[in-house]
């Protein structure tokens, strides 16, 4: 059974959008969580915010299936000095420790929308990868009580880092947001006729500006669907949510889905279920 907030709201409902976030709802009734929108100016690379604040009497482990995207975040936990640092994509699942009070904010960058603001590396560099940031203090992002002041101050700290415009950036959030919404690429050629590039070109640029391969991201978003579905609670045909996914059979989405989840998608669902 969850453990609830001590301070939890009923008009602290986020955005219903979860997916990747192992159990959301589990997840929500321990957090409180939202996702502001950046400034206008910062849209085009930014997807959104994400603020989570916790009173927690006993400890928790949220888990989330990563996006191919990277990460910009000022974190306080309690016990420890507050600190800001970034997070390259994660490949494997993601799991957070939780306890007592504290609090986050980051920043989501749209995949491929990172580079304009760190142009000096490639995204692969920081793949895999979580920095601090030493010469970055972290206070005016994370002690203001108004969300709303947070929120400026997200913004402040991206505006002040003055984005450099990048086509090749613009193409690969294009591409990626492309495999995100259109279930029929399944493949990476696919994906690189559609864009007029070879296939190791289409590589090349996701290297640099997404972090990692257009067949990883294909793949991840396939099981973000998956998760989405074992999520809800009505019965899934997984050997024909296979077939729509592009899956050759049901022994593949449920390979892929148990080395990234950790379990079977069909147990997955059965838990959410009980």
């Amino acid at each position: 059974m969850a453990t609830p907030r001590r301070d939890a709201s009923p008009h602290d409902a986020p955005r219903r959008d979860t997916r990747g976030i192992v159990d959301a709802a589990d997840f929500l009734a321990r957090v409180r969580f939202r996702r502001p929108e950046p400034a206008p100016a910062l849209r085009p690379w930014v997807e959104h915010y994400w603020l989570i604040d916790w009173d927690l009497t006993e400890p928790y482990v949220s888990h989330v299936v990563p996006h191919p995207a990277v990460h910009l975040v000022f974190q306080r936990f309690e016990g420890q000095e507050p600190f800001a640092e970034i997070a390259g994509v994660q490949q494997g699942l993601f799991a957070q420790k939780l306890e007592g009070r504290g609090r986050v904010c980051g920043v989501k960058f749209r995949p491929g929308g990172f580079r304009p603001f760190a142009p000096d590396r490639p995204v692969s560099h920081w793949t895999g990868r979580r920095i601090h940031l030493t010469g970055t203090d972290p206070a005016p992002v994370l002690a203001p009580a108004d969300e709303s002041d947070r929120v400026a101050a997200l913004d402040a700290h991206l505006l002040a880092l003055a984005p450099r415009p990048d086509p090749q950036a613009d193409l690969a959030m294009a591409l990626v947001a492309r495999v995100r919404a259109d279930r029929a690429v399944r493949r990476v050629a696919d994906l690189a006729d559609g864009a007029g590039l070879s296939v190791r070109l289409l590589q090349r640029l996701f290297a640099a500006h997404v972090g990692v391969g257009p067949k990883w991201v294909i793949l991840r978003y396939r099981i973000h669907e998956a998760l989405e579905r074992a999520e809800t609670r009505e019965a899934v045909d997984w050997a024909a949510l296979a077939a729509d996914l592009g899956y050759a059979d049901q022994a593949h989405l449920v390979r892929d889905f148990t080395a990234t989840v950790g379990v079977p998608p069909a147990a997955y669902a059965r838990h959410r279920t009980a």
